[in-house]
């Protein structure tokens, strides 16, 4: 069983900039593949970025390409998400994910990670 938490959400200005933190509890940290996903509310949660597990390769939803950078620490056991410029439409709960071999074609979907944080609340506004 693996344990996320994450941090760093908080209420910004648009176009300011937040970077969100997730610690995992597992020695085997570098096995797994991490995901972030968010939920706005009345919206399904939807994949925003991604990280594999060793080959290190990384991949954006389209909406926050360019915007957001996902990095992870084996070392700390933790993953992080940079965010800047900040869009009204950015507002949801984040949540991080984890999960071991997922292939590349998979990296997105929400059903292919076996562990969820809580979720840390990001709000942007005018």
């Amino acid at each position: 069983q693996v344990q996320l938490v994450e941090s760093g959400g908080g209420a910004v200005q648009a176009g300011d900039s937040l970077r969100l933190s997730c610690v995992a509890s597992t020695a085997q940290f570098s096995d797994y593949t991490m995901g972030w996903f968010r939920q706005a509310p009345g919206k399904e949660r939807e994949f925003v970025a991604g990280i594999r597990a060793f080959a290190g390769n990384t991949i954006y939803a389209d909406s926050v390409k360019g915007r957001f950078t996902i990095s992870k620490d084996d070392a700390k056991n933790t993953v992080n998400l940079q965010m800047h410029s900040l869009k009204l439409d950015d507002t949801a709960v984040y949540y991080c994910a984890a999960g071991q071999n997922i292939r590349v074609g998979i990296i997105t979907r929400d059903n292919s990670y076996s562990y969820w944080g809580q979720g840390t609340q990001v709000t942007v506004s005018s």
